[in-house]
């Protein structure tokens, strides 16, 4: 089985990541599998770059520009919002002529036009596409929050400054239609949540939907000695640790407001708590924290198993969510987690039993859940839970076979 993945990255964000290693499971567990991507940063001989920086970086402004310009030449949401109106054309690489399934995954900013789309949906190979997020079945917007307009063709888009009937999302609701009516698409949610959302978009309409989580290398993420790792990176050893981590730790959708509040609400209540803060951009919270914290900044991925290792509790108060690959890796680790009942985080945190799941927007209630974890007398329970519930659900294996018994499917 010759399994073609089309991705924009390989290593950059969360939908890149869990691509390549998608890529590497299915490397491991019977298939040959490559990718295509215009952003190589791995040196995997199964990873190949198509395009060039600059034609790239050119289609990529272009679309913004034509984004701009619907948008009333307003910035605002201007990389909310995708319409795959440029990209590299693949159909003719000699990988996608050999292979016998094309997998699509995250393939906006200039990796693949809707029109390539069309054409790969049409070559009459097995088409799956991983939805890392709701844009493949939605007008223009990656997320679309509270707006339902995609259950009904979209257009009066909420991300646009003047809505209209026919705006861009409108318009570009109708290229999709259009190209993914020249064949068959198994799309794959990596939540039910997100499955559910799919369902209800006629895009989705004569074609599958199943849902299939990311998969994680559980021999890689995996419990270390908590005291040994404090010693090397000079934390101490009497005080519960909080780990906040992400790619820009400043980003408003990732709820570093709630945080702060939530740390006002703990340092209120004499907790011998800390924070230790990972990702670009984290010095620009840290003075805003009610408790300690040490600030890592960026930090490489070889290297975060020892993170998620050092501390005693992973946080997560990100307003939009599909499957996030940091509460994987932090329960792989045998670090209980705690996050917002929003998007896919209901699946993988079970509340009470793996870590906490808080009410939505409440930092109170997510200061709660972090000193439930921290200070419960069965600490270890809940790491073992973790730990069990990741190997049980979304180790390399289990997914790589799931997938393949779609890429056998009539």
């Amino acid at each position: 089985m010759k399994v073609l993945l089309i991705s924009t990255h390989d290593q950059k964000g969360g939908a890149a990541i869990a691509a390549y290693r998608l890529l590497e499971a299915l490397n491991k567990n019977g298939a040959t599998a490559k990718m295509l991507t215009i952003d190589k940063k791995s040196n995997n001989a199964n990873v190949i770059e198509v395009g060039n920086h600059f034609m790239n970086k050119a289609r990529f402004t272009a679309e913004r520009g034509v984004i701009f310009i619907q948008n009333g030449f307003s910035k605002k949401n201007l990389f909310d919002i995708s319409i795959a109106s440029t990209g590299v054309s693949i159909t003719n690489h000699p990988e996608f002529k050999k292979a016998d399934v094309i997998h699509l995954h995250w393939i906006n900013q200039g990796m693949l036009s809707i029109r390539e789309i069309g054409r790969i949906v049409a070559s009459g190979k097995k088409i799956v596409w991983t939805m890392h997020d709701m844009w493949p079945f939605t007008g223009v917007c990656h997320h679309a929050g509270r707006c339902n307009h995609f259950e009904i063709g979209c257009g009066y888009c909420p991300y646009l400054k003047v809505p209209i009937k026919k705006d861009i999302s409108y318009s570009t609701f109708l290229c999709k239609q259009a190209a993914y009516s020249l064949g068959l698409i198994h799309f794959v949610a990596c939540s039910n949540w997100l499955k559910k959302l799919a369902l209800k978009s006629p895009l989705t309409t004569y074609h599958k939907v199943s849902s299939i989580p990311n998969p994680l290398n559980t021999e890689y993420y995996k419990p270390k000695d908590k005291t040994e790792l404090r010693r090397a990176m000079n934390l101490p050893i009497d005080k519960k640790i909080i780990l906040f981590a992400s790619a820009k730790v400043s980003d408003k959708r990732k709820g570093i407001d709630y945080l702060i509040e939530a740390s006002q609400v703990l340092s209120q209540q004499n907790k011998n708590f800390m924070f230790l803060i990972a990702g670009g951009n984290s010095e620009e919270i840290i003075s805003q924290l009610a408790l300690p914290a040490v600030n890592v900044g960026y930090v490489d991925s070889s290297d975060m198993p020892d993170i998620y290792n050092v501390v005693d509790v992973f946080v997560t108060p990100s307003l939009q969510e599909n499957l996030p690959n940091t509460i994987m890796e932090s329960m792989a680790c045998g670090t209980p987690c705690v996050g917002f009942d929003i998007g896919g985080i209901p699946e993988m945190i079970d509340h009470k039993q793996n870590g906490y799941i808080a009410k939505y927007k409440d930092s109170e209630d997510l200061a709660k859940g972090l000193t439930w974890v921290l200070e419960n007398e069965n600490s270890k329970r809940l790491s073992e839970n973790a730990r069990n519930k990741v190997e049980a659900n979304y180790s390399e294996a289990q997914i790589a076979k799931r997938y393949l018994e779609i890429y056998n499917q009539e």
